[in-house]
């Protein structure tokens, strides 16, 4: 069997690491009061993997020793196991469906493909004998881009690139390295650190997540403001096609027509299987440090962000969060004891005198990167800022332990499911002219949303990823659920959603589109937008071969969405269990 890792069937990250409030005497009570939930009450575990109800696979014996041939017998399995690992990603609809053994349709067949020919073979004999592929790579994605369409009556291949997992050249000249689509951030970063570079991407989801994922799904990491988005850092790249390959040489720009490079990012493998990234590199700066800042109000910070953005000043990290998120950020701190803990309350002391209503009080954090100087020079042209909207910096130590948590919020959203309780997110874009009106419709469609289930609920707040037009804003919402999770989500979900386009956002920023965000494509692109797509799409696979059902799916309008909440099932409605 293949020694390519994964995450655990049932959740996010690896077995054995999981979220514990214990050490934070804040979390419960600041739980109880967000979405009425005892997090003391003892967990209902997910169900044993034997207590799952799963299809045997329908490869015909002569196919799969087609693939077995290809990939070696040890690379190619239709284990049960293997097979629900590589049937969802890690959406919260994903997750409950698992817990509630609700698996329609899992792969056939998975195949660990070792190289590029490996892919090109498998391919070619996927679309000779009619199958459907279905490419992976660190399973982390939360907009439904993995999943095979319930009914899908074909043979199912899921080609996992985890064994292309190299840097296999930097150029160092022309800051540039080719790294197989398989590899994932921590390798990548390990790799390219030992020589001095850093790719300078990290997302969320970068210790379980590669880079062909990333440029399938458009993908952007926290010191995007730096570094760039993916669209920005993948400069080439090769994808196996049915008896070809697709090309993109690096080059720093050119004027060749519609860009096939911009086709590529973000189509989720409906056009064929990336194999390869060539993306910009840098050296590794002299100094990276994290700054905190706290300011009175979120108007005062998004006016910071924005202003920080026109200035001279360009940080790798731009975050604030709305005074709920800064809540729920203290709230999951462990206790402060000793002079940092008095020194907190100090601060906090100082702040009331000066007028400052704690409860509004907003949390951010700052990145710079560069030499002794250059971050020194920054560090004080941020700091003006701050000042003028009436913002005080609090220094390193918050911002290194932000730095050093930073990948381990998803675990939350299992430690929540076991207690009967679903937490997600929504993340979009807008102008800045348009983020105060966005942020309020979408906090205010969550809220109506809550009332119409009948349930406690939560939704905070913050902005990131700053651009010269505008920024992101990542939402995550939660409350408790009833006998009908998903139904009760997707009110939620569609809500906030309807809230993005309505006030002028986007679907989505950097989670992709899946099968989540897929309704709204027509209120994002235009439907004139979604037929041109449409074409590509049929064009390129006119067999509908290649993860058939993501991006483009059915519509939905505002009367939908609204129809949807006046139907919501309320939680008094739902029986108990």
């Amino acid at each position: 069997m293949t020694d390519v890792k994964h995450m655990k069937w049932w959740g996010w990250g690896i077995e054995g690491v999981g979220f514990h409030f214990e050490d934070k005497p804040a979390f419960a009570p600041f739980v109880q009061k967000a979405v009425a939930l005892d997090v003391r009450t003892p967990p209902v575990p997910p169900l044993a993997f034997d207590e799952l109800t799963i299809a045997p696979s329908r490869i015909s014996p002569t196919f799969e020793a087609e693939l077995a041939a290809i990939v070696g017998e040890e690379n190619a399995t239709t284990d049960a196991m293997e097979r629900v690992v590589h049937t969802y990603g890690k959406s919260i609809r994903d997750l409950l469906r698992i817990r509630r053994n609700e698996i329609a349709r899992v792969p056939d067949i998975v195949v660990y493909p070792g190289d590029e020919w490996d892919v090109q073979q498998i391919v070619d004999a996927a679309v000779a004998a009619g199958a459907v592929i279905i490419p992976f790579g660190g399973g982390s994605n939360i907009a439904g881009s993995l999943e095979p369409l319930p009914d899908e009556q074909r043979t199912i291949v899921s080609l996992d690139l985890g064994r292309l997992d190299r840097v296999l050249e930097i150029d160092e000249g022309s800051g540039l390295a080719r790294i197989q689509a398989g590899a994932q951030g921590p390798s990548i970063e390990e790799q390219l650190n030992a020589k001095g570079w850093t790719m300078g991407h990290f997302p969320d989801s970068f210790t379980h997540s590669t880079v062909g994922g990333w440029v399938a799904t458009r993908s952007s990491g926290m010191q995007s403001d730096k570094y760039g988005d993916i669209a920005d850092i993948c400069r080439g790249l090769r994808m196996v096609r049915p008896g070809a390959i697709v090309e993109l040489r690096p080059l720093p720009s050119t004027s060749t027509g519609p860009s096939v490079r911009e086709m590529i990012l973000g189509s989720e493998g409906r056009l064929g299987v990336i194999t390869e990234v060539t993306v910009q590199v840098h050296r590794q700066p002299a100094v990276r440090e994290v700054q905190a800042y706290f300011f009175p109000n979120w108007k005062a910070g998004l006016a910071a962000m924005h202003e920080i953005s026109e200035s001279d000043a360009a940080p790798s990290i731009t975050r604030v969060s709305d005074a709920r998120e800064s809540g729920f950020s203290l709230a999951t701190a462990k206790e402060s004891k000793g002079v940092s803990g008095t020194a907190q309350k100090v601060l906090f002391s100082v702040l009331k005198r000066r007028g400052w209503n704690l409860d509004d009080m907003c949390l951010s954090f700052i990145g710079f990167e560069g030499s002794e100087s250059h971050v020194s020079y920054e560090k004080k042209l941020v700091g003006a800022i701050v000042k003028k909207h009436g913002g005080i910096g609090v220094g390193k130590g918050p911002g290194a332990l932000y730095d050093q948590k930073k990948f381990d919020t998803p675990y939350l959203r299992d430690f929540l499911l076991d207690r009967g309780a679903a937490a997600d997110v929504s993340e979009t874009a807008a102008p800045w002219s348009r983020l105060q009106e966005v942020y309020d419709s979408t906090v205010a469609a969550a809220n109506k949303a809550y009332e119409a289930l009948g349930v406690h609920g939560w939704i905070m707040c913050h902005l990131s990823h700053s651009y010269h037009s505008g920024a992101c804003l990542y939402f995550t919402f939660a409350f408790v659920h009833g006998d009908d999770p998903i139904a009760q989500y997707e009110v939620v979900k569609f809500s906030i959603q309807q809230a993005f386009q309505d006030a002028g956002g986007t679907l989505s920023h950097h989670h992709g589109v899946g099968v989540e965000h897929s309704p709204w494509m027509e209120q994002d692109i235009s439907p004139a937008g979604v037929a041109l797509m449409q074409g590509l799409f049929d064009a390129a696979d006119p067999g509908q071969q290649f993860n058939p059902g993501k991006v483009l799916g059915a519509q939905v309008t505002a009367e939908d969405v609204a129809e949807l909440v006046a139907k919501a099932p309320r939680a008094a409605e739902v029986p108990a269990s």
